[in-house]
C-alpha cells in the first residue's frame, strides 16, 4: 500500500510541473516569434550600415579615425550577452563556454582581459574566474531592447578605446539561425572594420557632405557600432526563447514518459496488491475448513 501511495503521489507531482513546463513552452513560443521577426528586420538595417560605411571610406583615410586605429593588443574587452536566468537549454553555456575558450587564449599570451557583462549570468561566471576584471554588469534588457537601453555600453566601449586604454573590443553572442540552429559569435568590435568590397550602385565621388566627410564618418561609425550592438542584442533574445521553447518542450516528453512509466509501476503495484489480498482471503477461507 505505501508502494502505491507514493507512486500516485510522484504521479500528481509530475503532472503538475508538465503543466508548468507546458505553459513556459506556450509563452517562450509566443516570445520567440516577436523576437524572430525583430531579429530579422534588424539585419537589413546592419546590412545598410555597413554599405554606406564602405562606400564613405573611399572618399578619406579612414585608418587615421580614432576609431579606426590598431594598435598591439595588450589590452582586451569582451562584451558578453547571456540571459538573467537559467531554464534554456544550452544558451548560456554555449557562450560561457566560447568565453571560456577566449580567456584561456589570451591569457597565454599575456593578454589582460576585462569584462563587459550583459546578463546576469555572465556576471556571476565572470566573479569566480582569477585574473579577469568585471568592467560593468548590466541586466538582461527585456523582449524589445531599444538603442537607449545599449547607449551606455556603446557610449563606455568607445571612450575606453579612444583613449587608448584598451587595443581590442569583441562581441560575444547567439546568433539566431532558425528555431533549431543557434551559434555563440564572436564579432569584432574596435577598432571599426568595413567591406572594402561593396558595391554600392553610385559612387558617392561627386557628392557633397555638409559640414565634411569627416564629420560624417565619424557619425557613421558611431551608428554602425550601435547598429551592431542592438542587433547582437535582438539576435540574442531570439535564441533565447527559441532555445527555452526547445527545453521546454523536451521537458514536457520527458514528464509525459515519466507518467507513464510511473502509471505503468503504479498499475503493477496496484494489481499486486490486489493478488496478495486475494491469496490472503482464499488462504484464510482454507484455514478455517
Amino acid at each position: 500500500m505505501a508502494n502505491t501511495i507514493t507512486l500516485k503521489r510522484r504521479i500528481s507531482s509530475v503532472k503538475n510541473t508538465r503543466q508548468i513546463t507546458k505553459a513556459m513552452e506556450m509563452v517562450a513560443a509566443s516570445k520567440m516569434r516577436k523576437a524572430q521577426e525583430h531579429a530579422v528586420h534588424g539585419r537589413e538595417y546592419r546590412e545598410a550600415a555597413h554599405s554606406l560605411l564602405s562606400r564613405l571610406s573611399s572618399l578619406t583615410d579612414v585608418e587615421q579615425h580614432p576609431l579606426y586605429i590598431k594598435r598591439q593588443v595588450k589590452s582586451r574587452i569582451y562584451v558578453v550577452i547571456t540571459s538573467n536566468r537559467g531554464l534554456a537549454g544550452a544558451y548560456n553555456s554555449n557562450i560561457l563556454r566560447l568565453l571560456s575558450k577566449a580567456i584561456i587564449e589570451d591569457q597565454k599570451s599575456s593578454i589582460k582581459v576585462k569584462i563587459i557583462a550583459m546578463g546576469n549570468q555572465v556576471a556571476q561566471f565572470v566573479k569566480r574566474i582569477e585574473g579577469v576584471d568585471l568592467l560593468a554588469a548590466y541586466p538582461g534588457f527585456g523582449d524589445h531592447p531599444t538603442a537607449n537601453d545599449i547607449r551606455p555600453v556603446l557610449n563606455m566601449v568607445v571612450d575606453l578605446y579612444t583613449a587608448a586604454q584598451v587595443d581590442d573590443i569583441k562581441l560575444i553572442y547567439t546568433n539566431f539561425r532558425s528555431n533549431l540552429l543557434q551559434e555563440a559569435n564572436t564579432l569584432a568590435l574596435l577598432p571599426a572594420t568595413f567591406d572594402g568590397n561593396d558595391k554600392g550602385e553610385e559612387p558617392l565621388s561627386n557628392a557633397t557632405f555638409e559640414p565634411s566627410v569627416e564629420v560624417v564618418l565619424d557619425n557613421v561609425t558611431i551608428r554602425l557600432l550601435e547598429v551592431q550592438l542592438w542587433q547582437a542584442m535582438l539576435e540574442s533574445v531570439a535564441s533565447e526563447h527559441s532555445m527555452r521553447m526547445m527545453a521546454m518542450k523536451s521537458a514536457t516528453d520527458n514528464a509525459s514518459d515519466l507518467i507513464d512509466d510511473l502509471t505503468l509501476a503504479f498499475n503493477t503495484a496496484r494489481q499486486a496488491a490486489i493478488t496478495q489480498e486475494l491469496a490472503e482471503i482464499t488462504s484464510g477461507a482454507e484455514a478455517i475448513k
